[in-house]
């Protein structure tokens, strides 16, 4: 049976021939072969242990294997030999510098009679590609989002100081349909990889299911086979786009086969075409960016009656989730103690917010985005404000405070001149004048806080005469009307009676106070 094996229909012949009585010679000259592959056939017969009528009623393949059982090369010695090694060599391959050519010189070196360089390399290939199979996957549309970083960077020239800047490119498609999308960010950084899938999702006008990145470090926290800790930033912006993030295995480019192809493809049909351009911003780089992709997402794609962006929208835009109203902003964690002011300080600006008196001393969580900071107190949100980012400065909401300090920051001229106005028509006209009196509002604060604290321990038509006099005598001081208070109470029957003052020549009379320029 040396030689090219029999198509299993012939071998099907022979048999039904030989079943009839019919002499090899005939067989033979029928079926034009020669006696000697007749012969080889018919005395395989015993060795299947089956009937000619049961192996005349098996399909081709069955029947190739109880005539072909496998190739004899398969059981020579030296194939025994070299299969005890096999785990060896496939173990050496991954040591530096070690390489097919020096293994099989150091098995020639062992065993002289062993296969030469060609047939080594077949059965070590055979036994790499039977350890590692590859799975055909089959995805559904709209269900998953696979993103990655190019491994080349891109650049443009800063055009005032002619440095040339090297940009990272982040790489995304949906599996089901191979539709691209392709931009250059600063670095792989959290904020500039979130800031890319926004884009990404922004381009889709949709939302997948699932998220599947690679293990870098601005996704994950720490590398794991099995359950990789996702950073914190990345399964917030999951959770606010409604996805679920799923890494691919530690390095296994294999489960996101398809983003590495368009990397490799982005090379091509981006990088290579935008060689010769040159861009001096950002911007005018993505912006060159998106037209290639745009390009290569309408490219007919080869064996396939269609293109990446046909089969997107057909069958898969429409079943995207709806993007969220509102854009996503990183949120960042911090946990700070209330300081005895009633603020914490967020060092990341310098700048101090406050939250209410009921939580001083205690330590609360801080959630901030670029925009907003909120703060929350045993599970309950007790603050919120807007982010500034002035150093040094403090945001305060008067609510926030106790009493005391509310007054403190409710103090004005205005504030005080309504008060009185409530309580006392003398004490609103001495209040007006005393802030007339050209001295910083400030200065005359805890004047009128000593007035009122006045109005609240006297008699009204005391308090009110005494108000008249200061007022007459254009002194407004606090002490100057407590005196008065003082004298009109030792003398209660005189309240009522106009307070005058004898004639003395060492009196000082009305005109005395009234004058700008004192004499004597």
């Amino acid at each position: 049976m040396a030689g090219k094996p029999k198509p299993m229909s012939q071998i099907k012949q022979l048999l039904r021939l030989h079943k009839q009585g019919i002499g090899v010679k005939t067989i033979a000259r029928n079926l034009g072969i020669s006696k000697n592959t007749v012969k080889s056939y018919l005395a395989k017969l015993p060795e299947t242990k089956m009937s000619i009528d049961e192996i005349l009623s098996m399909e081709d393949p069955e029947l190739e294997a109880k005539f072909h059982a496998g190739n004899p090369a398969y059981k020579d010695a030296r194939f025994e030999l070299l299969k005890s090694r096999l785990g060896y060599f496939e173990k050496e391959l991954d040591r530096v510098g070690v390489n097919r050519k020096v293994l099989w010189e150091e098995y020639k070196l062992d065993y002289p009679q062993g296969y030469e360089y060609t047939q080594f390399c077949h059965h070590l290939n055979q036994q790499l590609i039977a350890r590692n199979p590859s799975a055909v996957l089959q995805h559904k549309p709209a269900e998953k989002l696979y993103v990655d970083f190019a491994g080349k960077k891109i650049s443009y020239v800063d055009r005032e100081t002619g440095e040339i800047i090297w940009c990272q490119v982040f790489v995304a498609c949906l599996p089901y349909s191979d539709y691209s999308f392709v931009m250059a960010v600063r670095s792989q950084s959290i904020e500039d990889f979130i800031y890319a899938l926004v884009c990404c999702l922004a381009f889709l006008g949709g939302v997948p299911i699932i998220l599947v990145p690679d293990n870098l470090k601005s996704a994950i926290i720490k590398a794991n086979r099995y359950e990789p800790d996702v950073n914190r930033a990345l399964e917030d912006f999951c959770n606010h786009y409604n996805m679920a993030v799923i890494p691919t295995r530690v390095a296994a480019p294999q489960d996101k086969a398809l983003v590495e192809n368009q990397v490799k493809m982005a090379y091509s049909r981006i990088y290579a075409k935008l060689r010769n351009q040159k861009f001096f911003d950002l911007y005018s780089l993505n912006k060159g960016i998106s037209e290639k992709n745009h390009n290569h997402n309408q490219t007919r794609m080869q064996r396939k009656p269609y293109c990446r962006e046909e089969r997107f929208l057909a069958n898969e835009k429409p079943l995207l989730q709806a993007l969220p109203n509102e854009a996503y902003e990183i949120k960042y964690y911090r946990e700070l103690k209330v300081a005895k002011n009633n603020h914490l300080q967020l060092t990341i600006d310098n700048h101090y917010y406050s939250v209410p008196y009921q939580w001083i001393g205690e330590r609360v969580k801080v959630i901030y985005t670029r925009s907003m900071v909120r703060i929350y107190a045993r599970g309950k949100m007790v603050a919120v404000h807007q982010r500034n980012p002035t150093p040094g400065k403090y945001t305060t909401v008067k609510e926030h405070l106790c009493s005391h300090h509310q007054h403190y920051l409710d103090r004005s001229p205005s504030y005080y001149m309504q008060k009185a106005e409530r309580k006392s028509e003398v004490l609103f006209q001495l209040i007006k004048l005393l802030f007339e009196g050209g001295r910083h509002p400030e200065q005359n604060y805890k004047s009128c806080d000593g007035l009122f604290s006045l109005y609240r321990k006297t008699d009204l038509a005391i308090f009110n005469q005494a108000c008249q006099e200061a007022i007459e005598c254009k002194s407004y001081s606090y002490k100057f009307i407590q005196r008065i208070i003082e004298n009109l109470n030792k003398q209660p029957d005189q309240v009522s009676q106009a307070t005058q003052s004898p004639d003395h020549e060492n009196i000082r009379g009305r005109e005395y106070y009234e004058q700008l320029n004192l004499k004597f």
